[in-house]
């Protein structure tokens, strides 16, 4: 007996080589399968290239089994032009009879269309195979198109006994406290490449002068997004040091540098800011934001409901005193251990 379930998780397998590099398109995995042998694999591997059904297709040696063949991927393969030619196209030139879709693509130029095409050309078609897990892996791309907003992803470390920081202030020198541990670090930088953007305030700009780049794992740069209203960041900190590209928001018109551009909006209240963010952000294809600001950013979220997951390294060490950490999800979480922290991870789901 051929198990669906068993070729779509490897299609989910393949899709995940993509984290990082395919945004804002979504992560896609294929298989090729004739007489119950694996004959051709592909994933997507960067925006703009080809696509997984075009890779799989392309690595299958004898082009004539795919007229007996069934090809397996997570996602409704793609009707439209866009960087490259419809991938359903491809599919019927090929003569392939029969195709299982992990779960449909509601972006508009999809939505349900792929699959009919393809059935309408002679092709017998499945989907909602795996249909929960082949949402949850593209849930940066269906929040993205569904909400019309990034997918947020709140994330801080936090001591035993509630605290996210001690307590500075503006211009102090003083260092922020060393909360997780260095397993931890590092598995935030791989969060940070696999993200579009990165979001912080003006407080932790300038008390921290952070770097917001991937350090330590191999990975892009995600694009470094700062709210600073009055333009308080100094020219001399690392987020305006050109290395990178940038975005701060401001309420100023102010003139852009190489790899620094300066977006004006309306500072209300943090409601009316956070969804002008947002929707600055839906309008330029950003997909995902991991959020790393301080408590007061990071209740503005929670106040404003616009989050999808929490990150979460909870520590042995206790501080006493300092700010305090915003207050978790009331939602169940999954946990583990990293470097004797505990990561609770809590997902709304899309």
């Amino acid at each position: 007996m051929i198990s669906h379930e068993t070729y779509m998780q490897r299609c989910i397998e393949l899709a995940e080589k993509g984290k990082g590099s395919v945004a804002p398109n979504p992560l896609v995995g294929c298989v090729i399968l004739c007489d119950n042998k694996i004959i051709g694999e592909g994933w997507h591997h960067k925006y703009g290239e080809a696509h997984a059904e075009v890779n799989a297709i392309a690595s299958v040696e004898n082009k004539e089994l795919l007229q007996r063949a069934t090809l397996y991927v997570n996602l409704e393969p793609c009707v439209h032009f866009g960087k490259t030619a419809p991938c359903t196209d491809l599919i019927i030139r090929h003569k392939i009879p029969h195709v299982v879709i992990g779960c449909l693509d509601s972006f508009s130029l999809v939505d349900g269309k792929g699959k009919q095409k393809l059935s309408q050309s002679g092709i017998q078609v499945e989907s909602g195979i795996l249909e929960k897990e082949c949402r949850f892996l593209n849930r940066r791309f269906f929040t993205f198109h569904e909400k019309k907003r990034p997918y947020i992803i709140l994330k801080w470390a936090e001591t035993a006994d509630g605290f996210i920081d001690k307590t500075r202030s503006s211009g102090s020198e003083e260092k922020a406290m060393q909360i997780s541990s260095p397993e931890s670090r590092k598995m935030l930088h791989q969060w940070r490449a696999e993200e579009s953007a990165i979001l912080i305030g003006t407080n932790t700009a300038l008390l921290d002068n952070p770097q917001l780049t991937v350090r330590g794992v191999s990975g892009n740069n995600p694009l470094r997004l700062v709210l600073d209203q009055h333009n308080k960041i100094p020219l001399g900190h690392h987020l305006k040091d050109g290395s990178t590209p940038t975005l701060i928001f401001s309420s100023l018109r102010l003139k852009n540098e190489i790899n620094l551009e300066y977006v004006q909006i309306s500072f209300g209240s943090s409601t009316e800011t956070l969804n002008a963010v947002l929707a600055e952000l839906h309008k330029r294809n950003i997909q995902s934001v991991l959020v790393e600001g301080g408590a007061m950013l990071l209740n503005a979220f929670f106040d404003l409901g616009a989050w999808d997951e929490t990150r979460v390294f909870m520590a042995a060490l206790k501080a006493g005193s300092g700010v305090k950490a915003p207050n978790k999800p009331d939602l169940p979480f999954s946990s583990e251990n990293v470097g004797g922290d505990e990561l609770r991870i809590y997902t709304k789901g899309t």
